[in-house]
C-alpha cells in the first residue's frame, strides 16, 4: 500500500470532496465546501515530493518535472478513483486531489430535475454542463451518461483529462481515453472519434477553438455530443461559444450552434444547513425554436425571459431554483445571496445585509 493511501482512506471515511497536500503546510480536506486541517506535521517538499511519485506514473512524473503541472487518475480498488492534479508553488510541490466516487448515482439519487434524465434520450445534438470548479459537472454528466448506457443499444466514447467515473459498459459499448494516454489532445481525440462509429461523445472540457469548432460539428452531424465549459449562466455559455471564434465566423457559428444546441445546464453546489451533505441548484436552457431564434438572431440577452416563460419544456433559471432550496430550509440566506444572480431577490432575507461593491 502506497503511504499516501493512509490520507485518501481518511478522506473517505470524513466524506471529503478533495485533498491539499503542500509543501511548508498540514494537509487539508474540503468538507462541504470548506478547508478543514488534518492534524499531522508539516510536510516537507523532499518527503511530500517522494510521497507523490510513489502513485505517480513514470511519464507524468517527468511531465511534473519539466513543466511544473501535471493532471492524472489514481485508483485504490474497492475505495475510489481520485483526480489528482500537481503544480510548483514558492515552497516546492503542491497536491489536490478529487475524489471520484466508484459508485455512480441517478439523476433521481442526486436530486436533480427530471429532465436531466430525458436528455440521455437525445438522438443527436449537443448539451453543455456548465458551472465553477467543484459544482458537480462530472457527477451530473456520469448520471446521463450512465443512463444512456443502462438504456440505449450504442458506442459512447469519453475523452476526459484525465478519466473520471468509469462506465462498465451495459447495453453500450463504452470506451474511455484519456489525454496524453491514450491520445495526444482532446482535438485529435475528437477527430478521431468522428471515424471510430460513436454515438454519444463526451468531452471532458472543452477549453478552445478547434476543441469547441469540432464539438459543434459532432453534433451538427448527427451524434450526440456532451461537454463542459466554466460559465455561469446559460447566457453566458452561448455568448463563450460563439465569442471563441473569429468575428468573420462568429454569424455561421450562430447559425450551426442554434441548429445544434439541445441543451444547457449551468450549476452550483451548496452546503446543506439541514443535514449533512450538499445540494445543487441548476439553470435549465432547452433549446426550442425560440431559443433556436435568439441564438441565430445574435440575442442571446434575452435567453432569461426564455427560460422564465419556458417552464413546461423544464427549463429553471438559476435563482430560482437557489429560492426552492432556501424555501425548504436546506440552504443558508447567506449563501443564497452569495451565489445568486439578482442578489436583491434575496436580500432581505439576510439578518445583515453587505454594502456590496460590485453593485455598484
Amino acid at each position: 500500500m502506497a503511504k499516501i493511501d493512509a490520507f485518501f482512506k481518511l478522506m473517505h471515511e470524513q466524506g471529503a470532496s478533495d485533498l491539499h497536500l503542500v509543501s511548508g503546510q498540514p494537509p487539508a480536506l474540503r468538507i462541504r465546501g470548506e478547508m478543514e486541517r488534518i492534524k499531522y506535521k508539516v510536510l516537507e517538499n523532499d518527503d511530500l515530493k517522494a510521497m507523490l511519485y510513489e502513485i505517480t506514473p513514470e511519464h507524468k512524473v517527468k511531465e511534473f518535472e519539466e513543466t511544473g503541472d501535471s493532471d492524472f487518475g489514481y485508483e485504490i480498488p474497492g475505495l475510489a478513483r481520485y483526480r489528482a492534479n500537481y503544480f510548483m508553488q514558492k515552497y516546492g510541490v503542491a497536491a489536490v486531489f478529487r475524489e471520484i466516487p466508484s459508485t455512480i448515482l441517478t439523476a433521481e439519487q442526486l436530486g436533480l430535475p427530471q429532465v436531466i434524465s430525458k436528455l440521455a434520450t437525445l438522438p443527436r445534438g449537443l448539451v453543455l454542463v456548465t458551472g465553477p470548479t467543484g459544482s458537480g459537472k462530472s457527477t451530473t454528466l456520469a448520471a446521463i451518461i450512465d443512463q444512456a448506457n443502462r438504456t440505449r443499444k450504442d458506442h459512447i466514447i469519453t475523452v476526459e483529462d484525465p478519466v473520471e467515473f468509469v462506465h462498465v459498459s451495459q447495453a453500450c459499448i463504452v470506451n474511455h481515453r484519456e489525454v496524453g494516454l491514450h491520445t495526444k489532445s482532446f482535438t485529435a481525440a475528437l477527430k478521431g472519434a468522428l471515424r471510430e462509429d460513436p454515438d454519444i461523445i463526451l468531452v471532458g472540457e472543452m477549453r478552445d477553438l478547434e476543441t469547441i469548432s469540432l464539438a459543434i460539428e459532432a453534433a451538427s452531424t448527427g451524434h450526440l455530443v456532451f461537454g463542459t465549459l466554466h460559465t455561469s449562466s446559460a447566457a453566458k455559455t452561448v455568448d463563450r461559444v460563439i465569442e471563441v471564434f473569429p468575428a468573420s465566423e462568429q454569424s455561421q457559428i450562430r447559425s450551426t450552434l442554434s441548429d445544434g444546441l439541445r441543451a444547457v445546464i449551468a450549476q452550483v453546489l451548496f452546503k446543506r444547513i439541514d443535514k449533512k451533505g450538499r445540494a445543487p441548484a441548476l439553470e435549465i436552457l432547452i433549446a426550442n425554436s425560440a431559443v433556436r431564434n435568439l441564438i441565430r438572431e445574435g440575442k442571446s440577452y434575452q435567453i432569461p425571459s426564455m427560460i422564465q416563460t419556458g417552464k413546461k419544456y423544464g427549463m429553471q433559471l438559476l435563482d430560482d431554483a437557489i429560492m426552492e432550496l432556501f424555501n425548504k430550509g436546506w440552504i443558508s440566506a447567506e449563501e443564497a445571496y452569495a451565489k445568486s444572480n439578482e442578489k436583491a431577490k434575496f436580500r432581505a432575507f439576510l439578518k445583515a445585509p453587505p454594502t456590496d461593491f460590485t453593485e455598484a
